[in-house]
């Protein structure tokens, strides 16, 4: 029998969680951008091999003392993921100072009950000021390996490790399965990433998606109908842009990713609302 397991990735913000399960996963599973935090919902990516499969769960950054309901709701999120998991693996970043919020991801994984293998994050920078500190902590988990989640750098000798700690069991997925998630889903990540990408530190966190519509058109073209939400008219003009200019790049970068993924043309209806109340819906 060979083995299969939940190995759930968690650090603080901006750490390269995303990146590092989108390398193992070897497709775009979870949206990257520079702006921290923009992992919403635990996302889950399978890998199948020969030795079994892990079912990875890319939790949200952690930000310490954020007091809004969006904020909160995403470090219960956190909470949940890290329950009934086989294995945790805590990836942090040697460049960034120790702070608040390193620490206070620190005491969750310390409450962990699972396998826990440290990740030192980006060793293929030059300047890493904080290295030796986490080195230092490689005693309190049971293995620690540096890697380059970007490059892929020993993200291999990563997975061996998970393999060894995960149970022996039948497997979840079908072997070709990528992602638990629903198209709609993913779609509406995938916008949410431009828009970030887009506005920058301009875009406040509040800012949400949702896909309503996937169609299968009779010429060849996949139709996909998707709606902005945002908080605030200020924030629909910034997004919608001068003369409409702001919507239209979002809707041209995320077309021209999703055509090559997909290989077929790709009919993107996009448009922006204001709701105020759009959080009070989101789980």
């Amino acid at each position: 029998m060979s083995k299969s397991g939940f190995a759930v990735i968690i650090g603080r913000s901006n750490v390269g969680k995303s990146t590092l399960m989108n390398t193992i996963i070897g497709s775009k599973i979870a949206i990257t951008t520079p702006k921290p935090q923009t992992t919403r919902l635990p996302i889950q990516g399978i890998l199948t091999r020969e030795q079994g499969q892990i079912v990875f769960v890319d939790t949200p950054g952690i930000l310490k003392g954020a007091k809004d309901m969006l904020s909160k709701k995403l470090l219960a999120s956190v909470q949940d993921s890290l329950n009934d998991v086989d294995v945790v693996i805590y990836v942090v970043d040697p460049t960034r100072d120790i702070g608040d919020e390193e620490k206070s991801v620190m005491r969750t994984v310390e409450k962990v009950d699972a396998k826990k293998i440290l990740a030192i994050n980006k060793i293929d920078l030059e300047d890493k000021p904080f290295i030796d500190f986490y080195r230092y902590l490689s005693d309190k988990f049971d293995q620690t390996v540096e890697i380059s989640a970007l490059n892929g750098t020993h993200v291999r000798r990563l997975l061996e490790m998970i393999y060894e700690h995960l149970p022996e069991g039948q497997k979840y997925y079908p072997d070709h399965q990528l992602t638990n998630m629903p198209n709609k889903f993913w779609l509406a990540e995938l916008i949410r990433e431009k828009l970030f990408l887009r506005l920058r530190q301009e875009l406040p966190y509040s800012a949400h998606v949702e896909v309503s519509d996937i169609e299968d058109r009779e010429n060849g073209m996949l139709y996909i109908k998707g709606t902005i939400f945002t908080t605030n008219d200020r924030y629909k003009s910034m997004i919608i842009g001068q003369k409409g200019r702001g919507i239209k790049e979002i809707g041209q970068s995320t077309r021209k990713e999703l055509e090559n993924v997909m290989q077929r043309k790709v009919f993107l209806d996009l448009k922006v609302e204001t709701d105020p109340h759009w959080m009070m819906k989101f789980e």
